[in-house]
């Protein structure tokens, strides 16, 4: 997932940030991980908490996770998803 389709998909859940605030909510739940995801690693080599590697790695994958489950949802018509790519 490029800083693009981010970006991209950021600024259609901020346009429509009032009339689907939980979705809104998910993403940027999304990006809070991911980022969490790529500080966490600091923390993991300094203070050899290598338990916390597998947690890390998830994390940094958590928006491309999400947009590969918003998908499947979206194709199965469990869930409408608009703002996925036109490709």
């Amino acid at each position: 997932m490029t800083l693009e389709d981010l970006h991209r998909i950021k600024q259609w859940q901020v346009n429509h940030r009032a009339d689907r605030p939980p979705e809104y909510h998910a993403w940027d739940a999304t990006l809070t991980l991911w980022l969490m995801g790529w500080v966490g690693w600091l923390p993991t080599l300094a203070f050899d908490a290598f338990w916390a590697a597998p947690a890390c790695t998830v994390a940094m994958f958590a928006p491309s996770l999400y947009v590969r489950w918003r998908i499947r949802a979206h194709r199965a018509r469990r869930l409408r998803c608009d703002w996925l790519p036109l490709r």
